[in-house]
């Protein structure tokens, strides 16, 4: 099965800092996949490299079964939101749809404009005067109506309040469940990916440090709380991802799929945002965690 995005040791590197550093994924197509990290992490150096805004120092990378330093055919069937959502302040909504159609072979245009309208923006406006939810929903349009197979969006809804995020999502929910398309997209706000994604990746100091179907992640990690002890002291079966002690207590998030048979742990699931966090603040001794790619 062709994936979505693959990359095979993929890095890029301004002057001596990498950006991203041998990164190898393989996502499905079909997904909504949350890309998470800190600042400075990659994420937005990997979705550029993806859609071609950049060259990589080092690796491939293949966008629908394209490598896209050999062909760019591939990009009529992406839609990119990049950062900031960026439009044309002096320009009209309707005038940005003119140039959608122009720009797209594959331009729904009937879809753009019941989308504009059903959103109740006006067509004359100035899309530097509208609102922030309103910017953010045409540069959806925008991406949507050229009725792309790959959906990028890179922290779409970081400056959003919280109602114009929830709207914002709701309709890239609706559209990828009618299309069927992959998405990506990048956030810093877990809570929101919880929502609507069924796919992770975690990157940290331009490295993936985990990448799988939600579901399949936390159903193999667990937080387990005991009296104080140190991590060599637990299964070997069990890889710990993060750890904290008080003077008689001991817990750990730890990657297993076998049952905890200590009596004396307490052992809860994990949720998304606990997990996320616990990759992101690691622990020296951890080494990269298992990439899962799906053929």
């Amino acid at each position: 099965m062709t994936a979505a995005v693959a990359t095979q040791e993929l890095s890029k590197k301004y002057r001596r800092k990498y950006a991203l550093s041998d990164c190898s994924i393989s996502i499905p197509k079909g997904k909504v996949v949350g890309l998470v990290g800190p600042n400075g992490a990659g994420k937005s150096t990997l979705l550029n490299l993806c859609v071609g805004l950049i060259n990589p120092t080092a690796g491939q990378v293949e966008v629908l079964g394209e490598n896209s330093l050999r062909s760019s055919s591939h990009l009529s069937k992406v839609g990119f939101v990049a950062q900031d959502t960026p439009i044309y302040s002096g320009l009209s909504v309707g005038t940005h749809l003119y140039f959608g159609k122009h720009a797209n072979q594959t331009w729904d245009e009937d879809f753009a404009f019941a989308r504009i309208e059903g959103l109740k923006i006006d067509l004359k406006q100035k899309a530097g005067k509208l609102s922030g939810g309103q910017k953010a929903q045409l540069a959806l349009t925008l991406a949507v109506a050229k009725r792309p197979e790959l959906l990028i969006l890179d922290e779409p809804v970081a400056s959003l309040d919280p109602l114009a995020r929830r709207e914002f999502l709701k309709s890239l929910m609706d559209y990828a469940a009618e299309e069927g398309s992959s998405v990506i997209l990048s956030s810093h706000l877990v809570a929101d990916l919880e929502r609507v994604c069924d796919y992770l990746i975690v990157l940290v100091d331009s490295k993936v440090k985990v990448a799988g179907d939600i579901e399949e992640l936390l159903s193999s990690h667990l937080r387990i709380i005991g009296s104080r002890r140190d991590r060599q002291d637990l299964s070997s079966e069990m890889k710990v991802i993060e750890e904290s002690h008080t003077q008689r207590q001991s817990t750990f998030l730890v990657q297993t799929n076998s049952p905890v048979l200590d009596p004396g742990l307490v052992v809860e699931e994990p949720s998304l945002e606990d997990l996320v966090l616990a990759y992101m603040a690691g622990i020296p001794e951890v080494s990269k965690s298992r990439l899962q790619e799906v053929k």
